[in-house]
């Protein structure tokens, strides 16, 4: 897992609900918690384009959902700012599912992948459609 370059602003809580991007089963996910997450005390914690959080599966195949699997964040509504100047924003929030070491667990993934998860999960740029 590498630096990522960019300043990401997180747009995702906990809490939060968000589209499952690729053809794991999943359709639904919410977010449980953000991995390696270190804030202040009594802050929520948040996450943006390229953490990977644990999500609840709500909606999806009747094998996959309710259980707790690892995901990473490929696209995110609120904006934020790549070392360029340029600000990129999407028109919803996804996730792919992965494992631990943050190999996807489907085979494609549909619609636009931000260039920053690409750049820090790279097994994710290998079965996406669209860099962005």
């Amino acid at each position: 897992m590498k630096a990522v370059k960019a300043r990401i602003t997180g747009g995702l809580s906990v809490d939060s609900n968000l589209n499952c991007a690729d053809n794991s089963g999943a359709k639904l996910l919410k977010i449980i918690s953000v991995t390696g997450y270190k804030g202040k005390r009594r802050r929520h914690p948040f996450a943006g384009i390229s953490s990977m959080i644990k999500v609840s599966v709500i909606e999806g195949d009747v094998k996959i959902r309710n259980q707790l699997v690892n995901a990473v964040i490929v696209r995110q509504r609120r904006e934020y700012r790549r070392l360029d100047g340029i600000r990129v924003s999407f028109e919803d929030n996804a996730a792919v599912i992965v494992d631990e070491k943050g190999a996807p667990k489907g085979t494609e993934i549909k619609g636009p992948v931000a260039k920053e998860a690409v750049e820090r999960f790279s097994a994710i740029g290998k079965i996406a459609s669209m860099v962005v």
